[in-house]
């Protein structure tokens, strides 16, 4: 790629991100083409963001026509998209209210504002404990950080914002305990652990949690950042155990390549947030929030169905392949463990015209929604080479 690029990003951007030696300059659909004109088939979709590809026309049309009313205004006025989109997704789950901001951290933040200020109403202040999982990922600001069950994390940015404590997935009597000897606001899990290397929280778990926390009246919250909007072959994860959470968050997915975060109130915790509670300058943009809704919209049963088809497809073709040990997640949101380093496999899928993921120890595969049958084919035979080499 262009060395000169590569200086200049060298130069003026912060060393936060290991890149690729790829400029991705165009893309159309599952397809993404670098600057010599090299075309990738893309697993990754901008880690579970593109939902629908790049340039998905009828996303596109949605932004554009939005840009051409009016792109901004702050909270301090009405806007039909951030309205018809928090309707929509409050129809969709049964949940109540949406808040929105820009990101899953930012979800996730407001997620522990509002279980702390619930708690601290119905039980007292000092009620501000939020459980959390091992192995688990939250978000990057430092009170998400102290929510996320991963040390290495952590290493570098202490103190941690206080009041957060891990459990194991799978150990009720652990989370039972937890919550018996500390002064539990709620837990904050993901059905899936995305980061953690699309690790699949047991759904018995999961449901004896739930009713834990519905009998205890401790707010329940769903982070659905990477699982959400369909990934899944469900809108949201936590439907496939039938459980009812008091909060989830989203982002990624929700917005389809734009900023947008979305933490969605049930009936109990509803009126928790009053003005002046919580805010964001940017949150419930109207061109993000028409962009969304274009994308919410078309995740109906039928199109649900088809990621759980592709899916299935994935798995039938990559369990008990050579080289791949394990094959985890649900739908379109899959990790495999390799016996070849994941870092390796996906350098390999690379050089084979294939843009991968890892998370943790595990390839990590999310690719758009809509990936035509063929194309994810062919992106398949290079991944299993990859595996196997």
């Amino acid at each position: 790629m262009d060395k000169t690029l590569q200086q200049i990003d060298h130069d003026y951007i912060a060393n936060t991100y290991n890149r690729y030696p790829v400029e991705i300059v165009s893309g159309k659909g599952a397809i993404a083409t670098d600057e010599t004109g090299r075309e990738y088939i893309d697993m990754g979709a901008g880690i579970g963001v593109t939902s629908f590809g790049y340039c998905d026309p009828v996303w596109q049309a949605a932004v554009t026509a939005q840009l051409g009313k009016v792109q901004h205004t702050s909270n301090l006025y009405y806007t039909e998209p951030g309205a018809l989109l928090a309707r929509e997704l409050c129809r969709r789950t049964g949940l109540k209210k949406a808040f929105f901001g820009n990101s899953g951290a930012e979800a996730n933040e407001c997620a522990i504002k509002v279980a702390r200020k619930y708690a601290a109403a119905k039980k007292g202040p000092d009620h501000s404990t939020i459980l959390t999982l091992w192995n688990s990922f939250h978000g990057r600001t430092l009170t998400t950080l102290a929510a996320t069950g991963q040390d290495h994390y952590h290493e570098l940015f202490q103190p941690l914002t206080p009041g957060f404590q891990m459990v194991h997935a799978g150990d009720f009597d652990e989370f039972r305990e937890a919550c018996e000897t500390r002064k539990v606001a709620g837990i904050l899990l993901e059905c899936i652990q995305g980061e953690g290397g699309v690790r699949d929280v047991p759904a018995g778990y999961l449901c004896a949690v739930a009713s834990y926390c519905r009998e205890h009246d401790l707010v329940l919250m769903v982070d659905e950042v990477q699982a959400g909007n369909g990934r899944t072959g469900k809108l949201y994860s936590y439907e496939h155990c039938g459980i009812e959470p008091d909060v989830v968050t989203t982002a990624k997915g929700l917005g389809g390549g734009l900023p947008i975060g979305a933490c969605l109130l049930g009936d109990k915790v509803q009126h928790v947030l009053g003005a002046g509670d919580h805010g964001s300058t940017f949150g419930g943009n109207p061109v993000v929030c028409a962009g969304a809704l274009s994308i919410l919209r078309r995740l109906d049963d039928a199109f649900l169905a088809q990621v759980t088809a592709k899916g299935e497809r994935m798995r039938a073709v990559l369990t008990g392949a050579p080289g791949i040990t394990a094959v985890t997640g649900k739908g379109l949101m899959v990790g495999l463990q390799t016996g070849k380093p994941a870092d390796q496999v996906v350098q390999d899928c690379l050089a084979g015209g294939v843009l991968c993921l890892t998370a943790k120890d595990r390839v990590r595969l999310l690719p758009p929604l809509n990936i035509p049958d063929e194309v994810l084919d062919q992106a398949l035979d290079v991944i299993r080479a990859a595996c196997a080499g």
